[in-house]
Formats: structure tokens, C-alpha cells, sequence
């Protein structure tokens, strides 16, 4: 299930970038041919908060983000697990303050209208943030538990 969801996240990171560098381009020709395009710029920068958003969390189940590697690397077998299983708790609850303030964010602005295009809801950028937080969740938890179990001496992918 993790991978499956690795995998949705990354191709609405991947479309996302792609909707951001066709909104770039569309922007720069348009402007060149002196007819300015006004929502290529909002267009462009929620595309660009939601492929960050998908991608931040990738890194975590990926543990590409937030570590000490120095220590990482030094320790061995339990006293790794430990450390890694601490930083998964940071993470752990960085991701659910993610999740509720994000909430919060996206009930409070849901109704607000983009500027240039004001069929489009802002909730429809913000929900990200709390999608971000969930996933993360998600991933920590598979860590700890993982950890948990090295931990225990029991094999586990680390």
C-alpha cells in the first residue's frame, strides 16, 4: 500500500511540475508576442505548491529529508534504530501539525476565489497542505513500526 501511494503522490508531483512549466512557457511566449496571459502566474505558482508538497512528503517515506547522517552512519543496530525511530517521531508529529493546522487553512479559505480565475476555488491549492501532513503520517508510522521491530531484533527494511 505505502508504494502505491509513493507512486499516486509522485504522479500528481510529476503532473503538477508539468502544469507549472507549461504555465511558464505559455507565459513567456504570450508575453513576448505582447499579449500578456494574467493567470499563467497563479496558475503557475499553485502547480508549483503542489508538486513541492508531493514531493516534500516522497522524501520522507524515501528518508531523503531531515536526518543526522553524521550519527546516522556511526551507529549500528540498536543505537541506529533508536535514533531513527526519534526522528521518525519528529517527523511524526511535524506532519500532524501539518494535518490540523492544514485542515484549519483549507476551511478557512476555501471560499476565497483565485484573482485571475474565479471559477477556482483557493481551497483546491490549500487541501494540499493537509494531504501532505496525512501522507507524511502515513509514512513515519511505517518507519517507527519498521524500527520498532529492528529494534526487537526482528528483521525489518531500515
Amino acid at each position: 500500500m505505502i508504494k502505491i501511494l509513493e507512486k499516486i503522490q509522485m504522479a500528481i508531483g510529476v503532473i503538477s511540475l508539468s502544469i507549472f512549466f507549461a504555465a511558464i512557457i505559455i507565459q513567456i511566449v504570450t508575453r513576448h508576442l505582447g499579449i500578456p496571459v494574467i493567470w499563467t502566474e497563479e496558475v503557475a505558482n499553485y502547480s508549483f505548491i503542489w508538486s513541492v508538497f508531493m514531493g516534500a512528503s516522497v522524501m520522507v517515506n524515501k528518508k531523503e529529508h531531515f536526518s543526522f547522517d553524521f550519527l546516522e552512519q556511526k551507529l549500528q543496530g540498536k543505537s541506529k534504530a533508536k535514533l531513527l525511530i526519534v526522528i521518525d517521531f519528529v517527523i511524526l508529529l511535524f506532519a500532524f501539525a501539518l494535518f490540523y493546522y492544514g485542515i484549519e487553512v483549507v476551511n478557512n479559505f476555501w471560499n476565497y476565489n483565485w484573482a485571475s480565475l474565479p471559477a477556482m476555488k483557493m481551497g483546491y491549492v490549500w487541501i494540499s497542505i493537509p494531504i501532505m501532513g496525512l501522507t507524511m503520517s502515513i509514512y513515519s508510522i511505517n518507519h517507527l513500526i519498521n524500527n520498532f521491530k529492528q529494534l526487537k531484533g526482528r528483521v525489518a527494511n531500515v
